[in-house]
């Protein structure tokens, strides 16, 4: 069974989980995280209301992990910490 790290207040959604179990760099990068930064990209992701809008924010989660991003840019952050 291949281990997802979670947030501190989020836990990984199923979409989520998905790209990750697909793409084991984005897994790799996604465990490297600290708690905080992948409660901050949990929450952006599902933070959003249209289908169409979150699966961008998936595919750029993962570019953006793949390209060593730690955070969400250009948000204000989760307001669950």
């Amino acid at each position: 069974m291949t281990k997802i790290a979670t947030g501190v207040v989020h836990t990984v959604p199923a979409d989520m989980r998905n790209v990750f179990l697909d793409a084991p760099k984005v897994l790799a990068a996604w465990n490297d995280l600290t708690p905080l930064a992948r409660n901050e990209w949990i929450c952006w992701t599902t933070s959003v209301k249209k289908p169409e809008t979150r699966a961008h924010h998936l595919k750029r989660m993962s570019e953006d992990l793949l390209k060593g991003k730690r955070r969400p840019c250009c948000w204000a952050g989760c307001p669950h910490r």
